[in-house]
């Protein structure tokens, strides 16, 4: 017979689940170092922590990665397609879709109102980090100022996996409406080959003699894509 007010065995003396030291330990490791300490998995474990704060979420994060490729991909994806993951809910797709907004504020903190020819590595930075992962194809316009400075950053057009339609007379257009000197045009390709079409080539062309007339200068066309970018100035193509 167990002693008057002795505690029952698996309950009070039940050990802590096996997840809650690994958590410590994950934590650890990105103390001492940092991001680049963990695969991706592993950081998306760690952001996992907030949204399921009960659960081991070691499965969740590698079924994640499995399915999108990489932790970039991940907060990248529609909410539509995370919440097709077993494990997923709204909490947890919340909060992944707030992770990639405060990244996409960040990396765009780094051109705001700075010469964004001085800053290209940054302006490549943050375009590929709005644009890269995209599952459609996006055009989007970076409008400068005389100094160079960005004044407004608008996506004109969405289309489709491989195309979107773009309407010269609006970008020469929507640079008169800003007082924009000069342009930068970006788009994506969601196949990841940022190769330029002939299309891709026949339009920019155009946007560049439309706005040799009307005093709106092209610096460049970027297109964007997983493995890289490339660059229609470096190209000889403008």
């Amino acid at each position: 017979m167990a002693a008057k007010g002795g505690s029952k065995p698996g309950f009070d003396d039940a050990a802590p689940p096996d997840y809650l030291g690994h958590r410590d330990r994950l934590r650890e490791r990105f103390l001492e170092g940092g991001a680049a300490a963990l695969p991706d998995y592993e950081l998306l474990e760690l952001v996992l922590f907030r949204s399921i704060p009960r659960t081991d979420t070691k499965p969740l994060a590698k079924a994640l990665i499995a399915r999108f490729g990489s932790f970039a991909e991940v907060l990248a994806a529609s909410r539509e397609r995370l919440l097709e993951v077993k494990g997923v809910g709204d909490v947890v797709a919340t909060d992944l879709k707030l992770i990639e907004a405060a990244s996409l504020r960040l990396a765009r903190g780094a051109v705001v109102q700075r010469p964004l020819l001085g800053n290209w590595q940054a302006m490549l930075d943050y375009c590929r980090a709005a644009m890269a992962f995209a599952e459609r194809e996006q055009f989007r316009i970076l409008f400068l100022d005389k100094k160079n400075q960005l004044i407004a950053d608008e996506v004109q057009q969405e289309g489709t996996v491989d195309h979107t339609p773009v309407y010269i007379r609006e970008v020469i257009k929507r640079a008169l409406e800003l007082a924009s000197t000069a342009i930068i045009l970006v788009h994506n390709h969601p196949s990841g080959d940022p190769t330029p079409s002939m299309a891709d080539i026949d339009m920019t062309k155009k946007i560049v003699s439309a706005g040799e007339k009307l005093g709106v200068m092209v610096h460049d066309h970027i297109i964007i894509g997983r493995k890289g970018h490339t660059s229609f100035r470096s190209l000889g193509l403008i």
